[in-house]
């Protein structure tokens, strides 16, 4: 009797394990918001005097999806630390990091051309 239960614990880690990474995905997609937020707030209020004031509100937004990237990163590892792989190929924690640091590279660029625009 307790090699079901065992499975049925299998494979609620393996549900958790993928929704881990749908939850991954998620952060990344609200912290890409952040980003069309900062293009939107430097493309129309770009033109007001003074423009260092359009490109900080922008840049606020830039940081968020900074910290929401990295605050990303953080709770998935832990969730994926915790937890053991028995049926499902999931990525590795190291992606985590390196989709992080891509968005982070990325969201870099777009403060660096909204500064010098």
């Amino acid at each position: 009797m307790s090699e079901p239960l065992d499975k049925s614990t299998e494979l609620a880690e393996d549900r958790t394990l993928l929704a881990n990474e749908r939850t991954f995905c998620s952060w990344m997609g609200t912290g890409l918001a952040c980003v069309g937020v900062a293009i939107g707030l430097q493309a129309v209020f770009g033109a007001i005097d003074p423009t260092w004031l359009a490109k900080l509100v922008a840049s606020i937004f830039l940081v968020t999806a900074l910290v929401i990237y990295w605050l990303a990163v953080r709770q998935a590892s832990k969730t994926y630390s915790r937890l053991r792989n028995t049926d499902v190929e999931v990525q590795g924690a190291n992606m985590f990091k390196i989709t992080a640091f891509l968005m982070s590279v990325g969201t870099f660029g777009v403060g660096t051309i909204l500064w010098l625009l």
